[in-house]
């Protein structure tokens, strides 16, 4: 018989085990990181800088409670990971927005319902996925580097590739740019401080809320 010869019947059992493995890999691919994370469960060493929990932003008022910056695990573990990489240079990543939930979307779309500086809350953003920060570098004294633009600042200086910024400006995004790079995030073109996490996977629209205490509120 075929199946008592056993170099037939390792075969089958070879073929067998592929199956199962491709099988675990495909639902592995299918499970989506829902789990949101305070980075500063995780490092003490990045700083905050929330600047919609202040009326200092484009819009011109506060629209989050409080200061915090929560993210999808995947991304804040990347985010961490950055830091410490380019803490090997003297400098510290200050973060200016990170996960943002969907109601705080739609307030921002009521204040300012223009796509070219609001996404809209109908379609959802990466921010609303916790897979989108707003950043910079700052030097051991704290001082943000020169990256040719303040933060929200829309207009074509913003770019990452502009050329017409100094040159120890451009060396600054690039160096921003190098660092998210190596840890799976990439920038968007118009905003040299945003960077959004490649995850493989789709990534659900989340309205999660973080509790705020007298600790982090701010005066509005």
């Amino acid at each position: 018989m075929l199946y008592q010869n056993p170099n037939v019947r390792y075969f089958f059992f070879y073929i067998f085990l592929i199956s199962l493995a491709s099988v675990r890999a495909q639902d592995n691919q299918a499970i989506v990181d829902t789990t949101f994370i305070d980075i500063k469960m995780l490092s003490s060493e990045v700083i905050l800088d929330m600047k919609y929990a202040t009326a200092d932003n484009f819009l011109k008022v506060a629209v989050y409670d409080c200061e915090a910056c929560y993210l999808r695990k995947i991304a804040a573990e990347a985010l961490v990971a950055a830091n410490k990489d380019v803490a090997q240079k003297g400098y510290r990543i200050k973060l200016f927005d990170c996960y943002r939930p969907l109601d705080i979307q739609k307030k921002m779309w009521k204040i300012v319902p223009n796509p070219d500086y609001v996404a809209d809350p109908a379609k959802g953003s990466l921010h609303n996925r916790g897979l989108a920060v707003d950043l910079t570098l700052i030097d051991e004294n704290g001082n943000e580097l020169d990256m040719g633009t303040n933060f929200d600042h829309f207009g074509p200086e913003s770019e990452f590739a502009y050329r017409n910024i100094s040159k120890e400006a451009r060396r600054n995004r690039k160096l921003l740019n190098k660092i998210m790079e190596r840890h799976g995030f990439k920038v968007l073109k118009s905003e040299w401080w945003h960077y959004n996490y490649q995850m493989p996977q789709k990534a659900a629209v989340s309205n999660f809320k973080w509790e705020c205490d007298q600790g982090n509120m701010q005066d509005k």
